[in-house]
């Protein structure tokens, strides 16, 4: 007793109290309407023509009364949204064995006319009328929300939250999954790919499930409606409303190191500190002592063999200062590459891969940059980010590389020339353009990586 009290108080503090106010005064005002339509009934029957007529005309004017004042309050307050829900409808292979069922017994009914056989006729009809009924309730006020995480990188799962949030008052929903919604003869969806199944969801509560996803390549993914479905109760109809849910997910390019990472950073490494110098460990350079310089960079033994103070200098680690160039004009791959097995593949494909690889290998330089506490700069064609600390500008960099596109050749090399004007940066240049097309002026403070060298 105490449950049932607790329930009607919750249900009445979260009510609409001026709409419960206003649908039991028209409750009891159509009663009234319906004692006078009977009472004018009853005198008809007895001759008391004016008396009917006066109870009919009450009846209408109260009648009226409550549509003119107190039915377009209740409109206003009722929650129609789940009746225009636009439901799917599928028969399952068990339904046709059930219907096929039906079927049979129908028949059987109507060529015997055995009462029980009418009986279990209509307790089966009832049964399928049910599922229906049940399987609307089931998916009637039930929402979804998909939370995907800020940073998504390719190839490397996330913790993707799915949450199903029942708003109904009084009935809890049963056996559901949420399942990306496809138009007919479209693509294959772009997330959640693997349906997601609730066995459960309480009234007025809210169910979460972590779930792994896998995105395969970088870019812009986008998934506009989702599908909640349930068989609930026995699984004769599939029943499934469709939720308008644009989602998008920005994937990264793959940071993890490669092989063409691995092979490439000592050369890099060697080239960044042979245009560097400063007080760190490792030597840069002997010169001529100066009065200025400190006795204990001395080298003793350069010295002895030139007849003259040398000091040494070092190579500067506390100011990485590199600037990342990627040229996203694709030019035609070398001749030498020609018998290659990508050489072979159509010319489009071709330069897709390559640019891919190039997209890849600066999102992985980039990264490296970041772990090392680089000041970065990253450019291409119509982008360039500000210098400052790797770790600052490391997600607006891969958030261009996530949606750069290849351009075609640019027979000027617009891009690498301007290069020129920052000498005071090591720039590191990923290009397809052939061997001899970079400036000589850019070969003293930069790297740069052809792609036609990778493999």
């Amino acid at each position: 007793m105490s449950t049932n009290t607790s329930t009607i108080a919750q249900l009445w503090s979260k009510a609409d109290r001026s709409a419960v106010r206003a649908f039991f005064l028209s409750i009891a005002a159509l009663s009234v309407a319906l004692i006078l339509a009977l009472y004018s009934g009853a005198a008809a029957e007895l001759g008391h023509i004016f008396l009917a007529s006066t109870s009919a005309l009450a009846a209408l004017a109260v009648a009226g009364w409550v549509a003119a004042t107190l039915v377009p309050v209740l409109a206003k307050r009722t929650p129609l949204r789940w009746i225009g829900y636009k439901m799917e409808y599928r028969l399952t292979r068990q339904g046709w064995v059930y219907l096929a069922g039906i079927i049979l017994v129908a028949l059987a009914a109507l060529n015997t006319g055995n009462n029980l056989l009418f009986l279990i006729l209509s307790t089966l009809v009832a049964a399928i009328l049910m599922s229906g009924i049940l399987s609307s309730i089931t998916l009637s006020g039930v929402e979804l929300r998909l939370e995907l995480p800020e940073h998504i990188f390719a190839t490397r799962s996330v913790r993707t939250v799915i949450e199903l949030r029942n708003e109904k008052l009084t009935l809890p929903s049963f056996s559901m999954r949420v399942e990306a919604a496809t138009k007919k003869g479209g693509p294959a969806p772009a997330m959640l790919e693997t349906p997601v199944y609730f066995p459960y969801l309480p009234k007025r509560e809210h169910v979460r499930q972590v779930v792994p996803m896998t995105f395969p390549r970088r870019g812009l993914y986008r998934q506009e409606a989702f599908r909640i479905v349930t068989r609930f109760p026995f699984g004769f109809l599939q029943k499934a409303r469709r939720i308008d849910l644009k989602t998008e997910a920005l994937v990264y390019p793959s940071v993890e190191p490669t092989e063409q990472l691995i092979e490439i950073l000592p050369g890099l490494q060697g080239s960044l500190e042979s245009v560097s110098k400063g007080y760190g460990q490792d030597l840069y350079a002997l010169r001529d002592y100066v009065m200025t310089d400190s006795a204990r960079h001395v080298h003793w033994k350069a010295s002895a063999r030139f007849g003259k103070l040398m000091v040494r200098e070092f190579t500067r680690d506390d100011d990485c200062r590199v600037l990342l160039v990627l040229d996203p004009h694709m030019h035609a791959a070398s001749p030498k590459n020609a018998g290659s097995s990508s050489a072979r593949q159509p010319a489009a494909q071709s330069a897709a891969e390559r640019f891919e690889r190039a997209v890849t290998l600066c999102a992985s330089l980039a990264w490296h940059f970041s772990e090392s506490s680089a000041v970065l700069q990253f450019r291409t064609a119509g982008i360039e980010t500000t210098l400052a600390p790797a770790g600052d500008n490391i997600f607006a960099i891969l958030r261009h590389l996530a949606l750069a596109q290849a351009l075609p050749p640019d027979p000027q090399y617009k891009l690498i020339t301007e290069l020129a004007a920052a000498p005071e940066l090591f720039k590191i240049i990923i290009t397809s353009q052939p061997h001899g097309s970079i400036p000589a002026a850019l070969w003293r403070t930069s790297y740069v990586i052809f792609l036609d060298d990778l493999l």
